[in-house]
């Protein structure tokens, strides 16, 4: 198997701009962070009625997790400097649209956490929405991991 070519110009700039470095040994196993993936994707699942933002938040993380673990698993990791958003770039660059879900869960995210208007707030139907889509992210996430190698 060779690595994965899609992408790659893309990817060889993140990591010359000291937004993503490589890992090697066992920190390029993401299979941890997948495993946390799910975890978090179910506490946000019981968070949804009792707390609608909070259960947003930690299915956001959950995808995260899962794609930074996707990422781990290539041997790469987001740095402090490309953060949150170098991830996007990352798998966007590499997979497509494939998770194209998680760039508005991130900036959606950003919104609940970082608030501008008052009462924006996530309702239940909007929690229970991003708890489907990191499920379905992590999934995604899980079902590549077979076909990748470091990059």
């Amino acid at each position: 198997m060779t690595r994965w070519a899609r992408g790659e110009a893309e990817i060889e700039a993140l990591i010359a701009a000291g937004d993503l470095q490589r890992l090697t040994g066992e920190a390029a196993n993401g299979e941890r962070l997948i495993a946390k993936a799910g975890r978090t994707v179910e506490t946000a699942q019981l968070s949804v009625e009792r707390d609608p933002d909070s259960a947003f938040v930690l299915a956001y993380d959950a995808a995260r997790q899962a794609l930074t673990g996707l990422l781990a698993h290539q041997g790469l990791r987001p740095t402090s400097k490309g953060g949150h958003y170098v991830i996007e770039q990352t798998v966007r660059a590499q997979f497509g649209t494939g998770f194209r879900h998680f760039g508005a869960l991130r900036r959606r995210r950003n919104e609940l956490e970082y608030p501008v208007r008052l009462n924006d707030d996530a309702s239940v139907d909007e929690a229970n929405e991003s708890v489907s889509q990191a499920r379905t992210i992590i999934e995604a996430a899980k079902a590549l991991f077979d076909r990748l190698e470091l990059f």
